[in-house]
């Protein structure tokens, strides 16, 4: 055997050191966070906690729980709007929402290659190429992660105080990119480039999908508002920071991507920017409450865009 010959299977044994290596830290990872997160948890409820479940048990509850479902539901329809702004509506509604909700379920797996997978399939029945539809993805993540940042920044003067005027330049950055969408687009290619990735194609309604994205953020988190109301938070300082805190924690576990849809790192950022307006206790109940009514609501549009679909044949 040359040594050519053998260098091949010397390589091989180290990429499968470091591939097997590497899921040991990934797993290492999660316990550690969902430890964390579970410990959080548990300290928050140990003491309060039954007190504050019973107000979800109350008669006035039922109203606040359905303003919470309807709000993460409109919230959600405006996501899929936006992410249809990128294709330049060349997928209808019921097409549209069936992609993009069944796209949605996949976080709950490891990974972003799944939502692509998803899209790229589904894009392809209707005739639309997978450079669209992986270029779409894209750069619709890019709208949700920047839009979402910036929404959460209505944390920022619960947090910072009086030196919540940094928060001027993030906002800026989002005014900047609504006025001039080349700027994300070129922030995504230069991400592409670093990460050896195919750089996304321009997306003609990225102006478009960034505002409707922003509104999106803004009436998904009315729920957390609502579940702020239903355990006796102040209204007024509790709207800015219901909001925020959901779009903030949301893009956080986003970016966690070895825990499906962020799983214990979007409830410890939640916890944390409640705690500025409710104790501790009741933030941990407000963070869990969201995850069910997310996960509710994602499973309900996801059904009914399936029989839309069927209904309307693609």
């Amino acid at each position: 055997m040359t040594g050519q010959d053998a260098a091949g299977p010397a390589r091989n044994t180290v990429a499968e050191g470091r591939g097997a290596w590497g899921r040991v830290l990934r797993a290492g990872v999660t316990v550690v966070v969902l430890g964390a997160v579970g410990f959080a948890l548990w300290s928050a409820l140990r003491e309060d906690g039954p007190r504050v479940l019973d107000l979800f048990g109350r008669p006035g509850a039922a109203p606040l729980l359905l303003a919470a479902c309807a709000a993460n539901i409109a919230g959600l329809v405006l996501g899929m709007a936006s992410w249809r702004a990128l294709l330049a509506d060349r997928i209808g509604p019921a097409a549209g929402a069936r992609i993009f909700f069944l796209g949605q379920l996949s976080k709950y797996v490891p990974g972003r290659v799944w939502g692509v997978l998803t899209h790229v399939g589904l894009g392809r029945r209707l005739g639309v190429p997978a450079s669209r539809m992986v270029g779409a993805y894209v750069v619709s993540l890019g709208v949700t992660t920047l839009t979402g940042a910036a929404v959460g920044l209505l944390v920022g003067p619960a947090v910072l105080g009086r030196h919540a005027f940094w928060l001027l330049g993030p906002a800026a950055l989002v005014v900047a990119c609504v006025v001039r969408p080349g700027i994300l687009h070129g922030a995504l290619v230069r991400a592409a480039r670093l990460l050896r990735r195919e750089e996304p194609a321009p997306a003609p309604g990225t102006r478009k999908a960034l505002v409707v994205a922003t509104v999106s953020w803004l009436v998904s988190g009315l729920h957390l508002w609502a579940l702020l109301l239903l355990c006796g938070a102040d209204p007024v300082a509790g709207l800015p920071v219901g909001v925020g805190a959901f779009a903030l924690a949301t893009v956080a576990g986003s970016l966690a991507l070895i825990l499906p849809d962020g799983w214990g790192v979007r409830e410890l950022v939640l916890m944390a920017a409640l705690a500025t307006v409710v104790p501790w206790s009741v933030a941990g109940v407000v963070a869990v409450a969201s995850r069910l009514v997310c996960v509710l609501c994602e499973v309900l549009t996801s059904l009914t865009a399936l029989g839309w679909a069927r209904l309307a044949n693609t």
